[in-house]
């Protein structure tokens, strides 16, 4: 049941306010304090759905609670109660981060509309960290080996600045989860990771699908069409396979990052991006630039920081380790009974050269989780993982 906390150094309005919530909603937990010293303790003492609070009051105003409490849990959604003069405050309360204001006297009908948005907003804000906490899990980066040691410090390092990211290694290695990971640390994580994967778009439509195109730009533009620079305002795009990109699509890609602009396919209109550019390659771009196929100015964009993500042969001490978490992974989305693994099963496993890498290990699990014993044994990897 929702929480609310009244903040209010006028007796009379508080009753009038805790009147009017509680006959419009009898479970609503209300609170209330006299004064903002007081109600800054209780937002820091206790977890409040929403707080009301008057900006004019003694000992401390609604607009130091209001920048005080955003510190210590922006996620309490706060509604301004504002007096005649106290208007223009309150709409500066709003760029501090306040939900809304509410004049004095407070109009039922719209104190009411409030409140329920609110605390509707409220529940989104929670939802949304739940899901970005069970994406963060998806995209888990597991090892304690010395070569995936240097990656995650590097993750730890880089992701919440702004620079710019070349992650390179062979295909499976995890090249898209060094891209979540430096998201999801950034100062960008509550805005959009958008994926784009270079190789699998025809050269023909990656430039319509990296920014869009106008109505009648070619035969089958229908409508207007956001490209994925637009998707991704605000937060990070994941530049995929950079390597398999067209000459014309790389250097509109250096435009985007020299003056943070796109134009759309069929127009010179230009649209203002605030994005972070993450790329990733499994080939030598060195060697595409030397061939013609890749431009120089673009890669010195790119790679001011360079991320090399090591192949499973090179970190084997962390084979016995993802056995086990794909194992777990793997039974729980296939409801079946969680199975070990033998020392001398774990042992064949490492030994294996695994040109597939994390990829193919992963897959090798699944297989013998299915088709192996109660424990996994020698015998099994031998008949169902045979190199």
């Amino acid at each position: 049941m929702p929480k609310i906390l009244i903040i209010e150094d006028e007796s009379a309005i508080r009753r009038v306010l805790i009147k009017i919530l509680s006959e419009e909603n009898d479970t609503y937990q209300l609170e209330e304090a006299e004064d903002g010293l007081k109600g800054l303790e209780a937002v820091k003492n206790n977890d409040y759905d929403l707080v009301l609070c008057d900006i004019k009051m003694p000992k401390m105003d609604g607009v130091e609670v209001l920048e005080a409490a955003r510190k210590l849990k922006p996620e309490i959604p706060f509604i301004m109660i504002s007096g005649h003069g106290d208007l223009d405050t309150a709409v500066n309360t709003m760029r501090l981060g306040a939900f809304d204001y509410i004049s004095k006297p407070p109009d039922l009908n719209r104190l009411l509309t409030t409140v329920r948005n609110a605390l509707d907003r409220k529940v989104l804000v929670v939802e949304n960290k739940k899901l970005r906490k069970k994406v963060s899990k998806n995209y888990e980066m597991v090892g304690e080996s010395e070569a995936i040691s240097v990656i995650k410090e590097m993750i730890e390092k880089v992701a919440p600045t702004e620079a710019r990211v070349l992650i390179t290694g062979a295909n499976g290695t995890g090249k898209e989860l060094v891209a979540h990971w430096i998201h999801e640390k950034s100062e960008r994580s509550g805005g959009p990771f958008i994926e784009v994967n270079c190789a699998a778009i025809p050269s023909e439509l990656i430039e319509s699908e990296l920014f869009g195109h106008v109505k009648g730009a070619f035969t089958s533009a229908v409508r207007d069409r956001a490209g994925k620079f637009e998707a991704a305002n605000k937060g990070t795009i994941f530049l995929d396979e950079i390597g398999d990109m067209s000459l014309s699509a790389q250097a509109k890609v250096l435009r985007a990052l020299q003056e943070s602009k796109i134009s759309r396919v069929g127009t010179d209109k230009d649209i203002k991006v605030d994005v972070r550019v993450v790329a990733a390659t499994n080939k030598n771009l060195k060697k595409e630039i030397e061939a013609g196929r890749f431009r120089e100015d673009l890669y010195h964009r790119l790679a001011v920081i360079l991320m090399q993500v090591p192949a499973l042969n090179d970190r084997r001490d962390d084979i016995p380790i993802l056995i086990e978490y794909f194992s777990k992974k793997i039974t729980s989305e296939q409801g079946v009974i969680p199975k070990t693994f033998s020392e001398k099963a774990i042992k064949l496993l490492k030994s294996y050269d695994w040109t597939g890498n994390i990829r193919e290990l992963r897959n090798v699990i699944e297989r013998l989780i299915i088709l192996g014993g109660k424990e996994v044994s020698e015998e099994d990897v031998t008949l169902f993982a045979s190199k």
